[in-house]
């Protein structure tokens, strides 16, 4: 078996090297939208104890506003329609997350164009323009999907559209070991994206495979620690595509979001219980919401005869979900505008419809990062995360199914940790900000974090996985 054991690191390998790579893009292709709007927007830099930096601005005539909200609108526009035309008409296989269509293959349906170049090709260009963006989504589901295609692709090593039958590993061209290694690429993406080999063993068992036995539990896990590794490794020595000279040093505040964890009080499992009952009915909602839009909109581009035509609309939704929160951001007047713009280059800010536009805008990653973020008991107003969650509670449930490659993982954390901050705050504002060692737990991240899980256990059903990959973000 050295040689099925081989192909697993060999699959784990390459994952974590295409995590790496969708994750570079994707900063690089935000740190450039943001550089371009500093162009047009002349500010003021002071550098503080914080790690992000303040940057303070005039809402006077120090910048052209107009041109940075169009220079705003224009980034993400161009790559909404980059990533929704990839998938509508170059890879029609690739929309819209691709994580039912593995739970479906690998539980016995045969899907057309699934598993060939060109889906991962339109797959992987859609979801680092998608998340780039700023679409209300995130790039876990493609992954899954992209994981899947390498562990199929590197397993058969034929391709019937470059025409090419390697002559090795051919005792596993069958349907059986095909689907192992589709199992195991899929759980190498989600390990690769989130840090935890463990969590992705265990959201392939509980999640996507239905085949299972022990020793192909072992593999997948020896697959996804490979794919952990590798994406760590390459991390460690470049960002944005630049080598830093750390090869090898695993850095742990860069890769965990909670470093500094806090004393809990039996009191803290009140307020959990809540979370977890409000999580239920707010994933319930949320599943309820999706499956009614998509509905509608089955109908809808069912109705357009032209093929064409109907691709076009599936477009013109996409660049519209994107458009709804930049045109709100704009209905609000100038000085507003000026504000949005200064609260999402450097956040945070003592502006409250600042602060909801940054978090409407600013990356999903590092939003969630901000709101996480312990001892920040002032930094976020009841405005502002009641106005951010209502509006990607309906947003992120809007994008999930149109055309994009998509996934619901982030939105799901960011959803979840907008309503965990605001119990978090209305705790605070009945006791207090305690700074003793038996009232810390009373902290609006920590709730936030309970709240992230919550939701995602909510609309995903997980239990298991969820807590493994929660723990392995936080510890």
């Amino acid at each position: 078996e050295w040689d099925r054991w081989l192909l697993m690191g060999l699959i784990g390998t390459a994952v974590g090297m295409l995590g790496f790579l969708v994750h570079q893009i994707i900063d690089s292709l935000i740190k450039l939208k943001w550089d371009l709007v500093e162009k047009y927007l002349q500010v003021s830099k002071r550098k503080s104890g914080r790690s992000l930096p303040l940057i303070y601005m005039s809402t006077g005539q120090d910048g052209n506003i107009h041109m940075t909200w169009l220079c705003v609108l224009a980034s993400g526009l161009a790559m909404v329609v980059f990533s929704s035309g990839s998938v509508l008409f170059f890879c029609p296989a690739g929309s819209p997350s691709g994580l039912p269509e593995i739970i479906g293959y690998l539980n016995g349906t045969s899907i057309q164009h699934l598993f060939n170049i060109k889906t991962f090709l339109g797959t992987f260009v859609s979801c680092v323009l998608a998340v780039a963006s700023g679409l209300f989504c995130g790039p876990e589901g493609p992954m899954i999907h992209l994981g899947a295609l390498l562990g199929c692709g590197l397993s058969q090593l034929q391709s019937d559209t470059l025409g090419m039958h390697l002559p090795i590993f051919t005792r596993f061209r069958n349907s059986a070991d095909k689907r192992s290694f589709v199992t195991a690429g899929a759980g190498a993406g989600i390990a690769s994206v989130f840090r935890a080999p463990i969590g992705g063993l265990l959201f392939t068992f509980e999640e996507v495979s239905s085949f299972w036995d022990i020793k192909l539990a072992w593999q997948t896990f020896f697959c996804c620690l490979m794919a952990t590794f590798t994406t760590d490794l390459l991390s460690s020595s470049l960002y944005g595509f630049v080598y830093r000279g750390h090869f090898g040093f695993f850095e742990a505040e860069k890769r965990i979001i909670f470093w500094n964890l806090l004393d809990l009080n039996v009191l803290a499992f009140i307020p959990t219980i809540l979370l977890g009952m409000l999580g239920g009915l707010l994933g319930a909602l949320f599943v309820s919401l999706n499956i009614k839009i998509n509905n509608l909109r089955m109908q809808f581009f069912n109705s357009i005869p032209k093929l064409s035509l109907r691709k076009a609309s599936k477009l013109l939704e996409t660049v519209l979900i994107l458009v709804i929160p930049l045109v709100a951001n704009r209905g609000s007047g100038r000085n507003f505008l000026a504000l949005d713009v200064g609260c999402i280059l450097s956040f945070p800010c003592s502006s409250e419809w600042g602060s909801a536009a940054a978090l409407l805008v600013e990356n999903g990653k590092q939003g969630i990062m901000y709101l996480f973020k312990r001892g920040t008991h002032e930094e976020f107003g009841y405005s502002s995360l009641c106005t951010a969650l209502a509006f990607y509670f309906i947003l992120s449930c809007w994008t999930a199914g149109s055309a994009v490659a998509s996934g619901l993982v982030i939105p799901m954390l960011y959803t979840g940790a907008l309503y965990g901050r605001i119990i978090g705050l209305i705790l605070v504002s009945i006791f207090g900000v305690q700074m003793n060692e038996y009232g810390a737990w009373i902290d609006p991240g920590l709730f936030a974090a309970i709240g992230a899980a919550s939701f995602f256990s909510g609309v995903s059903r997980l239990t298991i996985s969820l807590t493994v990959i929660m723990v392995s973000m936080f510890s």
